[in-house]
Formats: C-alpha cells, structure tokens, sequence
C-alpha cells in the first residue's frame, strides 16, 4: 500500500471551469483550501479525519493542479497523503484505503460539478 497517491486525468472542458469545479467539489467534502493560485491553475487542501459524518481515521492533504492540455480541454493532476496531528506528511502509520477513499470521493465530486 502506498502512502502517496499521483493520479491525473483529462476532461473536455476548460481549465477553469475544471479548476472552479474542483474548488467546489473540495468545499463539498469540507476541505480546508489554501495556498491558491487561481493564475497557476493550483491549490491545496487539507482534509480532516471526519469528512461528511464519515470517520475515516486520517487526515489527508491534496495539492491539485489543472493545466490546459489541448484547445478543448485540459488535464488535472493531484498528489494526496495521509497527515500527522500536526500538519505534516505521515511516513508511517497510516490506515489502508483512506486516502485511496478521499482521491476518490474528490474526483466524484468533481465530475459531479463539470456535469
């Protein structure tokens, strides 16, 4: 199992309509967003333990990055692990399937958004 998850996929729309519905898709899961960089396409957020009533026994932190990948659509790109108490990146420890869990909620949502 590994900790660190790099996933990327591609949709046939514009990067910022994929960047403003992953925005959302993050406030729908009760992210924390920071470090925005609307201009580069890029954020971060962080997930607590509890993400819709479902406790799942980890944080998570997700940094995303949308880039414009042809004329009609345009690629994101997300790097996700689980967190210590204290902000930073778990080494070890960590339990099985939640970040796994969380990538894959935050793209459901995502797509949900682009519609």
């Amino acid at each position: 199992m590994a900790l660190e998850i790099q996933q990327e996929k591609s949709y046939e729309k514009p990067a910022g309509d994929v960047y403003a519905a992953a925005l959302k898709a993050a406030a729908g899961l009760e992210g924390q967003v920071s470090g925005e960089k609307p201009e580069a396409g890029e954020f971060e957020i962080r997930f607590d333990k509890k993400i819709l009533g479902n406790v799942l026994g980890d944080r998570t932190f997700l940094s995303v990055k949308v880039r414009e990948s042809d004329a009609a659509g345009s690629t994101i790109a997300i790097e996700a692990y689980p967190l210590d108490a204290v902000g930073r990146k778990l080494m070890f420890g960590a339990r099985k399937g939640v970040t796994d869990k969380v990538v894959a909620w935050f793209f459901a949502h995502l797509e949900h958004h682009l519609g």
